[in-house]
């Protein structure tokens, strides 16, 4: 799983898609981020976003979930986020909205296993919905056959 190595500042990955139903949006903010506009259909009406909608904390794991599953399809094993040095949720999120995402390689860093994706989120409409700028941390090449890893070295 060295695929990483051949990545290039400038590619471009399009992720797959998930679709976000109303209980899931009920089901995320009642346990995580229990806002009115997230809970109540009366309340999100009223609210700045004029229907029940998706935590932005949602959005940004499902954003998780399909740069993950991108890279992982790419041979690429990510060993977790170093930073998020800005992102900017644009537009709400609501029930029945399909995300995808594009994933920008901004920078790499072969040295420190260090690479930075510019990533847009968007909806079915081609909305962008969330931007973000992530640097990932790469999992160095295995240097050992996995049958040489012993359960005590985890």
């Amino acid at each position: 799983m060295d695929e990483w190595q051949n990545l290039e500042v400038g590619q471009e990955f399009e992720t797959g898609t998930l679709t976000l139903s109303k209980r899931d949006i009920l089901e995320f903010a009642a346990e995580f981020d229990p806002q009115p506009y997230h809970l109540e259909a009366e309340a999100a009406e009223a609210s700045i976003f004029g229907g029940l909608c998706a935590s932005g904390w949602q959005v940004c794991a499902l954003m998780t979930r399909l740069v993950s599953d991108t890279f992982k399809d790419q041979g690429i094993a990510i060993q977790g986020i170093q930073t998020i040095p800005n992102m900017q949720w644009k537009i709400p999120v609501f029930a029945e909205d399909i995300l995808c995402a594009t994933v920008a390689i901004a920078d790499c860093n072969r040295d420190s296993q260090l690479l930075v994706c510019d990533i847009r989120v968007r909806n079915q409409h081609q909305k962008i919905a969330l931007t973000l700028s992530m640097t990932l941390r790469i999992a160095a090449p295995q240097s050992a056959p996995q049958s040489a890893v012993r359960s005590t070295d985890l």
